[in-house]
């Protein structure tokens, strides 16, 4: 194959399937959220090595630096990385975009958000920043070292960045992801909570097939075999993003139902794996250097909010899988997308 594959379509909802109560917002992704938009660059090449890799970029709109997001982040098994994690935890803000990248990358594309941050605000330099970089191990597909993005390809994602539709599956830093031993990668949903969203993107590298799970039904029993896989101690990261006016505490306590939305979906969160979780909101910036209280949500509201991140995280796996086609990498190991009609088939029986 000489270049990535395309996403397979239609969408989950344009089958008439909608996973959980909620209504999703209009393009059913995390550019719903006003603001945000996401880019990829996808590395895709058989030589001088494989790769089947690549970074998204999450951009919750400009002058970071100046004007941080407030963030909460959280971690369900540890077994990863997320740079800016800390930061997200003890001082309650995100000030780059959020990349996520393979797992040897990570460095080289902090590199690059770094860059990026400088070209657009020069007082960088002197106010130094801590760039938002995620990974999952794409070394079943792709070749891990040499590392086989570049720097460069952080800017190059934040420039591709764009509202409206996100490209799923196969595309990006989910180039050469796998999820329940199927193909894996980026996907993305939303759900409207009143006037507002909750939005997430995942990065799905976990899961052992059996365990699969669709909208309830355990389907993963009953697929025929996805056939060799990498062991399903994956990782995953998960990004939740709002519009509602949330305090640092509060958007902790939601970046942590996103493990709900994995097991949901049948995710064990097994030993070696890295379930790693940070959730923003676009609603009241703070200027850099003050405090991270803010009014936040009223308590005894917060129900839906995290009943839709629960939704929105289940659905972007699954999404996810409905969109990734067959890919072949290293070792011409091949890796299947998910076979649609059987699953619709078993979803049919279980009404």
């Amino acid at each position: 194959m000489s270049g990535p594959p395309a996403q397979r379509g239609p969408r989950l909802r344009d089958r008439g399937l909608r996973i959980g109560r909620l209504e999703p917002g209009e393009q059913d992704a995390i550019t719903d959220v006003p603001g945000v938009r996401v880019g990829h660059v996808t590395v895709w090449r058989d030589a001088p090595q494989v790769a089947r890799t690549g970074v998204t970029a999450i951009v919750p709109g400009d002058d970071l630096v100046g004007s941080p997001l407030r963030a909460g982040a959280a971690v369900l098994n540890g077994a990863g990385e997320m740079t800016g994690f800390v930061t997200a935890s003890e001082w309650r803000m995100i000030e780059t975009p959020v990349y996520l990248t393979s797992t040897m990358a990570v460095g080289r594309i902090y590199d690059g958000a770094v860059s990026v941050a400088i070209d657009s605000d020069p007082l960088v330099a002197d106010e130094v920043v801590i760039p938002v970089v995620g990974e999952c191990d794409d070394s079943w597909l792709s070749t891990a070292a040499p590392v086989q993005v570049e720097a460069a390809d952080a800017g190059r994602a934040v420039a591709a960045a764009a509202d409206g539709p996100v490209a799923e599956g196969a595309v990006g830093a989910g180039t050469g992801m796998v999820c329940f031993g199927w193909k894996g990668g980026i996907g993305t949903a939303s759900r409207r909570v009143g006037e507002h969203v909750i939005g997430a993107l995942v990065l799905a590298n976990f899961g052992s097939a059996p365990d699969l799970r669709f909208d309830g039904v355990p389907v993963g029993r009953e697929l025929p075999d996805p056939g060799e896989a990498p062991p399903p101690a994956g990782s995953c990261i998960a990004v939740l993003a709002t519009d509602l006016p949330l305090d640092g505490a509060q958007l902790e306590r939601l970046a942590r139902r996103a493990g709900l939305g994995l097991a949901r979906t049948g995710s064990v969160a097994h030993h070696g794996s890295g379930e790693i979780f940070l959730a923003f909101s676009v609603a009241g910036r703070r200027p850099r250097g003050t405090g991270s209280t803010a009014p936040g949500h009223p308590e005894e509201a917060l129900n839906d909010v995290f009943t839709a991140a629960v939704e929105a995280t289940e659905a972007a796996v699954l999404n996810c899988l409905w969109a990734a086609p067959d890919v072949t990498g290293r070792e011409a190991r091949t890796t299947p997308g998910l076979p649609h009609e059987q699953v619709l088939r078993l979803l049919g029986r279980a009404g």
